[in-house]
């Protein structure tokens, strides 16, 4: 059984449902935002997952509190993958640009350097 914050997928609904790019589905049993068939976002345990440019993502590791590498199920930390972790879930709102980065970023960048798929189940 997967536990993670339902006040969380209230919050990124919300923000992320009226975008058109955006897709609901489930990743790794959770709550999960895609473009297209490409994940961009989800829900994990008490955090939000998801991806971004290296730079953005390291910026973020080094500067905010709030923000850990993305390791769903204990792999290994990915260099475009991060978490917030926020007690309220209103809070996810401040992160509205970096949603939409991540969708941006995701809609142009979302294959693998292989060029394939990333597994989302």
């Amino acid at each position: 059984m997967v536990d993670f914050n339902p006040n969380h997928k209230i919050v990124l609904d919300a923000l992320l449902l009226a975008h058109p790019l955006v897709r609901p589905g489930k990743m790794f049993g959770y709550p999960a935002y895609f473009v297209g068939k490409k994940l961009c976002i989800c829900l994990y345990e008490q955090g939000v997952g998801l991806k971004l440019p290296e730079r953005t993502a390291k910026q973020l590791l080094e500067t905010d509190k709030n923000v850990a590498p993305f390791q769903p199920l204990g792999r290994p930390k990915m260099r475009e993958w991060i978490q917030i972790n926020m007690d309220n879930s209103e809070d996810y709102r401040q992160y509205r640009s970096v949603f939409d980065e991540s969708i941006q970023y995701v809609s142009v960048h979302g294959e693998n350097q292989q060029g394939n798929r990333v597994a989302t189940d």
